[in-house]
């Protein structure tokens, strides 16, 4: 196996929970429903077995079906494949969340999860209406629910076997640390954006010290024209190795110790997101040196993510 091919394989060990998190997954926040199917069949055929799915994306059945399909044709078993999906911002009160969970699992045909997600550390008033809103448009938050509730009735999945490891999306630094304290089941990991323009390096070296894995839901900076990918050193880098600034700042992820997403509707670039190899060091560092700060989802204040469309429930 060469060193490309080694470093697109890598996994990383889950402290809290066991198994393997491959570096590379696919997500699936894919707006249009109907390309959803094909799009994750080109990302298993470029080589990804990481997929990450929620409730809220509304498309958990069609990454189903992809991944039904390749495991009864015998092309992959399920303990090669490490899949992930959320709890939505409605369904923090705890006798919502097994039901949440068993809905996910019997849309994606699985009978168990890899990894759980609280969605964001936001709870919403519970119901059928995932954006609950009201007159002005004002999200109806629901106050009467904490996180610790939230994530004690998701300690409890982990006890009945379906659920192997647990842990939260969209949350800070601050807003980890006290749960992290009074969990009983340890937060396996967490996922947040990240990116050169924002490297959460503090937040980084905690989770390096507990033993939690840092997964980075936004490594091209959600693609914005205004990002990171439009950035001239990553443009400069990008033309010297030979890549493109999309497997630049995947490489740079993976070579920073935490494991990224990349999501795509088409063939070709499955296969190009798939395909990255190690950075010169120089070219590295260089990375490390970019100083523009922004974060490009306020959903971390808010608990609305800013890239997925607004859908009322029928």
């Amino acid at each position: 196996m060469n060193e490309s091919s080694d470093f697109r394989l890598k996994k990383i060990p889950l402290s809290y929970g066991g198994g393997h998190m491959p570096v590379l997954g696919f997500g699936t926040l894919i707006p249009d429903i109907d390309v959803t199917t094909n799009a994750t069949r080109y990302a298993l055929e470029a080589g990804f077995r990481h997929f990450d799915c929620a409730e809220r994306y509304r498309n958990e059945r069609e990454v189903g079906d992809a991944l039904q399909a390749w495991l009864a044709a015998g092309e992959i078993s399920r303990e090669d494949i490490f899949v992930t999906t959320k709890l939505w911002n409605t369904n923090h009160r705890p006798e919502r969340v097994k039901p949440a969970f068993d809905a996910s699992l019997d849309k994606l045909r699985l009978n168990y999860l890899d990894l759980y997600l609280i969605h964001t550390p936001f709870a919403f008033q519970p119901g059928d209406d995932q954006d609950p809103r009201d007159q002005n448009g004002n999200i109806f938050y629901d106050h009467g629910v904490t996180l610790l509730d939230t994530w004690r009735a998701m300690e409890s999945l982990v006890d009945q076997g379906t659920c192997r490891a647990i842990g939260l999306s969209d949350i800070t630094l601050d807003g980890l640390l006290p749960l992290y304290e009074a969990a009983r089941i340890k937060p396996a990991v967490v996922q947040v954006e990240s990116h050169p323009y924002l490297p959460e390096t503090e937040f980084l070296k905690f989770c390096n010290e507990k033993g939690i894995v840092f997964l980075v839901g936004a490594p091209l900076g959600h693609g914005m024209s205004a990002g990171p990918l439009e950035d001239p050193v990553i443009k400069a880098i990008a033309s010297r190795v030979g890549q493109t600034p999309a497997q630049v700042l995947l490489a740079w992820g993976v070579q920073r110790g935490t494991a990224v997403l990349a999501k795509t509707r088409t063939e070709a670039r499955a296969k190009e997101n798939f395909n990255i190899s190690p950075l010169p060091q120089d070219a590295f560092d260089e990375i490390n040196s970019i100083r523009t700060r922004q974060r490009l989802n306020d959903v971390t204040t808010t608990g609305v993510p800013g890239f997925i469309p607004r859908v009322r429930s029928m």
